[in-house]
């Protein structure tokens, strides 16, 4: 293999992608999963209600730290940061002190031990304010070095790098390449095995290394070479491995910091490795474990998302509110006018939602007794699109105000309110920790899992016919069992959670449209079979439906929480509860009528002629001033995009 830096030089097809894809992947449900039954028509409200409740003790040490949080948060100059560009010296200096680096480390190392739901909430608060922030802390945290350590590291690992990470010494993962993204098996970056078999060798190029022009501490994938045994090294079958690196280790360079149209003060950059020699003892798990570990890491890790956009909400429902009882027009507070009433009702009620997803997820996670893969991935992919919906409503109540910058509002003598910034800031994460449409394909092979179990050499496009009339005389066995199951159900009862009084009538909804999600799966996998995967706008509206569902459920089990434990607040939750459900009712019963009525063909037909240049005519007529600055991809990274194009649409 080529060793040059970021160079990709072998041929990957997709049935090698997704065949490295699924080995990576947790194959096994050893634990129950409430998204998974929505799914698969099998719901069950005992998962999730009663709320998960938190450890008394950990409850209080989270409780004790968001107050000494609030004290920094409130000393943060979201301005100067704006402005600048980063994060002044002495706000991260304050971070540091009062251990905000070390949430999620075990207090045996120096950190706080927070609860995930904790931790989130620390996040809310301060992405409030500053998303930069919000993001520094949670790539740190997250994803960097302190997750996958404590979960993989040894107990050499943990001795060695949790006390720095807790005392503040910044994290950064590296995975994503300038032609690898959600593609994994095109990984470019290399690690040799050393003739003295005590050291790794590492060449390659990361782009988009968020914290990477900050760190000290990295989390490297790298694909390694098979190898022969070498010193006390045995023999190895290489594979894409995860490395613990020193960001001042020769060869490690920071080449650019890069710029985006938000987060301002995020320090994310393009980190390359020449001829860097790791030690053995710094490879996280064994060779051809890094995926899996990204993939685990990930699971809780994207919770971070949901937390932030929460705070976002919060905010965007507290701008929306005074605003609209301020602004007068036509005699009336803008509020009252049934138009912007409607855009009122959905910011505030999807907030409550967003808080309700974020909430349970985490709280099933600090449990520990679920499955929560399915909805951490929800959770963020519910929580990033409908984030920038609201965003988009605030910046429409807010008018011009929406669009002008918060420092031109403050020139004017107004109140500078940078809602357009909002926008700006929370759209990267529709992209962040998995695409939309990544998401929408995981989420989806999560939830078909049965099915493709039951279809076996079905579902393959490489099967022989003999092996497919075998596999479908066994998926039949399965069927004729779980089929019958999905024509009736607790939804179909009148009397069903009546415990829940006015909300049992949603409750009813979510249980009838999981079986019904259930019976329309079966009929694209009857109708596709090995295709199926192929058929994405399809399989993201079963998605999309599945998200709506444990959303709804969510924020019924919080109302439900909140009424159990007599809190003033349940009779307001109640009304936005009853509001949001209503609304994604309708929208679920959208999803269910594009499944099949859609513009599918037409849509990949004029793609395919666009790709072709048939519709060059279109673009007659302006300037492109992009043109001759420099190539589509950077020059130390190549390599041939049509597989992952195939596998995964355009993102």
């Amino acid at each position: 293999m080529n060793h040059q830096a970021g160079t990709s030089t072998h041929h990957v097809d997709a049935a090698r992608a997704r065949e490295v894809a699924e080995q990576s992947r947790d194959q096994e449900w050893q634990r129950p999963s409430f998204a998974k039954g929505l799914y698969m028509g099998d719901v069950d409200f005992s998962l999730i209600d009663p709320f998960p409740q938190p450890d008394p003790e950990a409850a209080a040490r989270g409780e004790q730290f968001l107050q000494v949080l609030d004290d920094v948060v409130d000393s943060i100059d979201a301005t100067r940061i704006e402005t600048e560009g980063r994060i002044p010296d002495e706000t991260v200096a304050a971070l540091r002190e009062i251990g905000a680096f070390g949430m999620k480390i075990p207090r045996k190392y120096g950190g706080l031990e927070l609860s995930l739901l904790d931790y989130g909430r620390a996040l809310m608060r301060i992405g409030s304010v500053s998303p930069a922030i919000g993001a520094l802390l949670s790539a740190h945290q997250s994803i960097g070095v302190p997750e996958p350590v404590k979960s993989f590291g040894t107990e050499e690992q943990k001795q060695a790098y949790l006390p720095r990470c807790a005392a503040g010494a910044i994290s950064a993962f590296l995975l994503t390449e300038n032609d690898v993204g959600s593609d994994p098996a095109r990984l470019g970056t290399t690690a040799r095995l050393g003739d003295d078999g005590e050291h790794y060798v590492i060449d390659g190029a990361k782009l988009w290394t968020t914290n990477g022009v900050v760190a000290e501490l990295l989390v490297v994938m790298a694909a390694v070479e098979p190898h022969e045994a070498h010193g006390d090294a045995p023999a190895g079958k290489g594979g894409i491995t995860a490395f613990i690196v020193e960001a001042d280790t020769e060869g490690v360079t920071v080449e650019n910091r890069n710029a985006f149209m938000g987060l301002r003060g995020i320090e994310n950059g393009v980190t390359r490795f020449r001829q860097v020699r790791v030690p053995t003892a710094n490879r996280l798990g064994k060779e051809g474990s890094g995926l899996k570990i990204a993939l685990s890491t990930l699971n809780t890790g994207r919770l971070s998302i949901p937390a932030m956009c929460a705070g976002a909400g919060k905010w965007a429902t507290k701008i929306a509110r005074e605003w609209s009882a301020a602004r007068v027009q036509w005699g009336h507070p803008v509020g009252k006018h049934q138009a912007i009433a409607s855009k009122l009702s959905y910011i505030a009620s999807s907030t409550y939602a967003l808080e309700a997803v974020f909430e349970l997820s985490a709280s099933l996670a600090d449990a520990g007794m679920k499955d929560v893969r399915i909805e951490a991935a929800l959770a963020k992919l519910y929580s990033s699109e409908v984030s920038c919906t609201i965003a988009d409503e605030l910046l429409q109540i807010r008018g011009g105000r929406g669009y002008e910058t918060a420092a031109s509002q403050a020139a004017r003598g107004e109140r500078a309110v940078p809602v357009e910034q909002l926008l700006r800031d929370l759209r990267i994460n529709r992209i962040f920790e998995g695409s939309t449409e990544i998401m929408h394909l995981l989420i989806a092979r999560e939830a078909v899992d049965a099915h493709l179990q039951a279809a076996g050499d079905l579902a393959k496009a490489d099967s022989t016919m003999e092996e497919k009339a075998k596999a479908a005389w066994g998926a039949s066995g399965f069927y004729a069992k779980w089929l019958p199951q999905l024509a009736l159900g607790s939804g179909n009862l009148p009397n069903a959670y009546s415990g829940h009084g006015p909300l049992a009538r949603h409750l009813r909804f979510v249980e009838r449209a999981s079986r019904r999600i259930a019976r329309q799966s079966f009929a694209g996998m009857a109708r596709w079979q090995a295709g199926m995967e192929r058929q994405q706008v399809f399989l993201g509206h079963i998605v999309d439906i599945g998200a709506e569902l444990f959303a709804m459920s969510a924020v019924i089990t919080k109302t439900h929480a909140l009424e159990m434990n007599g809190s003033p607040e349940h009779a307001s939750a109640l009304v936005l509860a009853e509001a949001f459900c209503e609304q994604a009712t309708e929208r679920c019963e959208e999803h269910f009528e594009r499944l099949w009525d859609n513009t599918t063909q037409t849509d990949e037909q004029v793609a395919k002629q666009l790709l072709n240049g048939d519709f060059r005519w279109l673009e007659a007529g302006i300037r492109d001033v992009s043109e001759g600055t420099g190539p589509w991809i950077a020059e130390w990274s190549t390599g041939d995009q049509e597989d992952r194009r195939q596998l995964y649409g355009d993102s």
